[in-house]
């Protein structure tokens, strides 16, 4: 057991992962080593950091902090601490339950941990954070919280409504972890395209990402989870005028019948939503879409479902992921639909809809065969470079097999790979000159 080490453990999402790396920093201001997601953690003090979206997620967390309630009885583990979204939503329920944690904090309160250590928040470091991603990539979190009440989703009633930040105080840490090396910058929120309603009185996303990518240094910059309904078009002129804003969006659809979305209490329609991709599409030629679906919501019958899949595949989404409707506690769904429809069914339709896509991404793929794009390469696997395209998010995405033997490459340096060949996951090319 190391006296002087902090080991932080982030579950769930990459908004965990920025509190984790800006708790990261104050504890090495306080003159901590600290770790994170260590395979052999050894230290005197662990942190972490939960997710509460899903049951899947709920179970992890919870099996993790358990895990080091038994290191911390084996007497391997001094002080145990836990933080995120689970404990925000269950506080009190985690601290009957689960005795052996020092103290629980919430989503927000987290930095109060550092008073539980004897240790006082620096404000003069608040923009500052511990890269745990590779140094050349970094995401950023533009605002917390949401006002879309989705019928099935429990994050407002974890993260309340939605704050922006100020968008001098993004730029700061933009501007500071540009001194830090990092290029590329993944843009994060519960949802993007409400950024700045609460503080400018107007969707200001677009103004922001402008200003993102006026500072130097700053060569690629991605956008994640947009919402349908009132989507503030300025952006994609941004994405278009601009060489160092990506051609990518991730944008969750969830769905496409109309009798559906109303349930779900998405404020939009199928016509909407078909508007939606088509204007995308004509207004930046070449995006990227990523999305996600539902499948298996109260009231999704035979018919509702294939229009789903006739919608996915006149779409042809570059990127999308899916998943089961399971009832969440305290939702609206929860409160007022029943949750009728069988798990097998659930699991056939999804298994269905991930099929026409699996197909819809392997023809994509194969159509970027001897095209040559703009790669970042993130890191060495076996006989590969590792790297990506500005259609390629990373953990997520395709990513670019380069091999070694052909040159030396730098990690988180761009170049220029000519596909070769390609499978439903990934891409094999070669650097050209």
């Amino acid at each position: 057991m190391i006296k002087n080490r902090v080991d932080i453990i982030t579950m769930g999402c990459s908004k965990n992962l920025v509190d984790s790396e800006h708790l990261m920093r104050q504890l090495q201001e306080c003159g901590y080593e600290v770790t994170h997601d260590s395979e052999a953690p050894e230290g005197a003090i662990a942190v972490i950091n939960t997710c509460g979206f899903i049951g899947d997620a709920k179970e992890e967390s919870i099996n993790m902090i358990l895990e080091f309630c038994q290191r911390k009885e084996e007497g391997d583990l001094e002080r145990l601490y836990v933080m995120g979204c689970l404990s925000e939503r269950y506080l009190d329920e985690l601290r009957e339950e689960i005795s052996q944690v020092d103290r629980f904090y919430g989503k927000f309160n987290w930095s109060e941990l550092l008073a539980e250590l004897k240790q006082e928040y620096k404000q003069q470091i608040a923009n500052e954070r511990v890269i745990t991603t590779p140094d050349h990539y970094a995401f950023l979190k533009i605002s917390e919280g949401c006002n879309r009440r989705c019928a099935y989703c429990a994050i407002p009633i974890i993260t309340g409504s939605h704050v922006s930040r100020p968008m001098e105080e993004i730029l700061d840490e933009v501007r500071y972890l540009v001194s830090q090396g990092v290029k590329e910058f993944q843009i994060i929120a519960q949802e993007l395209t409400f950024y700045g309603v609460d503080i400018y009185k107007k969707q200001s996303i677009a103004e922001l990402v402008e200003k993102i990518s006026d500072i130097e240094g700053v060569e690629w910059i991605r956008l994640h989870y947009a919402y349908p309904a009132n989507f503030p078009y300025d952006l994609l002129r941004v994405m278009r005028e601009r060489d160092n804003v990506c051609k990518y969006l991730d944008i969750a659809l969830q769905h496409v019948s109309t009798k559906i979305l109303k349930k779900m209490l998405r404020q939009v329609t199928k016509d909407d939503t078909y508007a939606l991709v088509e204007r995308m599409r004509a207004e930046v030629p070449g995006i990227c879409l990523r999305t996600t679906m539902m499948v298996g919501f109260p009231g999704e019958t035979d018919k509702e479902f294939e229009e789903l899949i006739e919608f996915i595949k006149w779409a042809k989404f570059d990127r999308l992921g899916a998943f089961a409707y399971s009832e969440e506690d305290g939702t609206y769904a929860a409160l007022n639909y029943r949750d009728s429809i069988s798990r097998k069914k659930k699991q056939e339709r999804l298994d269905r809809l991930m099929e026409v896509q699996q197909r819809i991404s392997s023809n994509l793929n194969y159509e970027k065969v001897g095209k040559t794009f703009k790669t970042i390469i993130d890191r060495v696997e076996g006989e590969y470079y590792i790297g990506r395209t500005e259609f390629d998010s990373p953990d997520v995405d395709t990513e670019v097999l380069v091999p070694i033997a052909d040159r030396e490459l730098k990690i988180g340096n761009f170049y220029n790979v000519e596909i070769e060949d390609a499978t439903e996951f990934d891409l094999m090319g070669r650097v050209v000159f």
